[in-house]
């Protein structure tokens, strides 16, 4: 028999938050909306990437996203 219930996950945290094959989870870097204009374009292109979270904050976001 499985588990009587599904635990929802959280809207908000699966539009920002991606968790890779192997379990890492990435966000956007901030900055990259406002103000563009003003910055160099190499700083614009370094923040394209995505990076890792913090394990306090990977923690909490795996709590969110129970099924990622």
């Amino acid at each position: 028999m499985g588990k009587k219930y599904k635990i929802k996950t959280h809207s908000a945290a699966k539009k920002r938050f991606h968790i890779t094959g192997s379990g890492l989870i990435l966000r956007r870097q901030i900055g990259i909306n406002n103000f563009r204009r003003k910055k160099r374009g190499q700083t614009l292109r370094a923040i394209g990437g995505k990076q890792a979270v913090s394990p306090g904050t990977a923690r909490r976001v795996r709590r969110l996203m129970p099924y990622g």
